[in-house]
């Protein structure tokens, strides 16, 4: 039958680490005072309560290249990269414990002409997860002319796109998808990116991005409040500010237009991120927020990886998994960015994609009244915010970020 031929999708496959997470999506609205965010027509709210400079993202405010007077040199990049190192080892550890201590299989790579190397570790076909993949990439190269475009969209508007460029970029990119239903897919990328002009070798500009979110197929509120709130504690250290602009922009990034649904139900995200011109900010913030992976997300598949479930609840689980297939496929400027880059390991890139997931013709959408998948999507197509934010606060921080007042914090 033809959802038999549509059952399988590609495997054994890998993500590009610090291309992981990071595509365009063009649509937001605040959320109103329920705390629901809207996904239809709802650039006029986000237009009224920011100021865009260009088209670069209502939720940053980056330096240009003119205004960063600190540059990371060597020291500083090795000290990050052995941040990635210490996080893959930790994050498959606590992994490798609910599958009963199995390793990952772990395959070192070498990019050509020193564009650096990476260190991916897979897991498939365990008895909890069907899939895991823990990866780090440490990379370095001539930047091509496609991605300098994008950089210049998102508010980097001191950069030339003709202008020969050389970047570096170290991150950690997961993905898990378990096999029972019940327990959510994640998905988690810290990055740290640099450019350089590439006759003279001096630094041009640096940011950090990245981002943690949740994929349920069946959604359980108080798992979704809880990652919410690790997350949160972890951003209110580092400013009141943190929390409701990267859950917002989490919720409008994993957007799948097509659909009018979100991925899942969000996290964090942010990028372009490197407010204050100290990189020594940026650093500690995205190193906290890996660290954290663990405390947000394991507790959640311990509790729900021995659920039961029927067969029914397994083919839906294939068809929310179809969803995560088309976002990362469609709208992931990642993975567009990472097969734009010379030498690109392919395995790497499309490492997110799942074993298994199923796209069938009239597939139940979920509308069944009253059922747990219906209220799975309404909450992917109306996101909400689990930990309260308030709207007029939002406004008030997004204006302080765009008044550079948040340059200091």
């Amino acid at each position: 039958m033809p959802s038999d031929l549509c059952r399988q999708m590609m495997g054994r496959t890998q993500l590009l680490l610090f291309f992981a997470t990071v595509s365009w999506a063009s649509s937001f609205q605040l959320a109103g005072k329920g705390g629901v965010t809207g996904f239809l027509g709802r650039r006029k709210a986000a237009q009224e309560s920011t100021r865009l400079k260009g088209e670069t993202h209502e939720f940053i405010n980056p330096l240009n290249p003119g205004e960063l007077t600190t540059h990371p040199g060597e020291e500083f990049r090795k000290q990050w990269e052995q941040i990635i190192l210490s996080a893959q080892d930790k994050i498959c550890n606590g992994i490798s414990e609910l599958e009963g201590g199995r390793e990952f299989h772990e395959d070192v790579f070498q990019r050509p002409n020193n564009g650096g190397w990476g260190r991916t570790r897979v897991l498939q076909n365990g008895k909890v997860f069907e899939k895991g993949g823990v990866n780090v990439s440490i990379v370095k190269g001539h930047l091509p002319p496609g991605a300098a475009r994008q950089m210049t969209s998102r508010g980097h508007t001191g950069l030339d796109p003709s202008r020969a460029l050389e970047f570096y970029a170290c991150g950690l990119s997961l993905v898990i998808h378990p096999h029972n239903p019940m327990a959510p897919t994640v998905h988690c990328n810290y990055r740290f990116f640099q450019l350089f002009d590439a006759e003279t070798k001096q630094p041009l500009t640096w940011w950090f991005g990245g981002g943690t979110d949740l994929t349920p197929s069946y959604l359980f509120e108080e798992d979704a409040e809880y990652f919410h709130r690790t997350l949160k504690n972890v951003c209110d250290r580092h400013g009141e500010d943190k929390y409701p602009r990267f859950k917002r922009w989490c919720d409008e990034y994993f957007l799948i237009p097509h659909r009018g649904e979100t991925r899942g139900v969000g996290g964090i995200f942010f990028d372009d991120f490197n407010e204050g011109g100290n990189p020594e900010v940026g650093k500690a913030f995205a190193s906290e927020c890996l660290d954290a992976f663990n405390e947000a997300y394991i507790p959640l598949v311990r509790k729900r990886m021995d659920s039961e479930f029927t067969p029914e609840q397994k083919e839906w689980q294939q068809l929310r998994r179809g969803r995560y297939v088309e976002f990362n496929l469609l709208y992931d400027r990642g993975t567009k960015f990472g097969l734009q880059t010379p030498d690109a390991r392919y395995e790497s890139i499309l490492m997110s994609l799942p074993l298994t997931s199923r796209w069938e013709y009239q597939a139940p959408q979920g509308d069944v009244e009253g059922s747990w998948e219906q209220r799975t999507q309404q909450a992917l197509k109306n996101p909400r915010d689990w930990i309260p934010i308030d709207d007029a606060d939002l406004k008030n921080i997004l204006e302080r970020m765009n008044s550079r007042e948040l340059q200091t914090a």
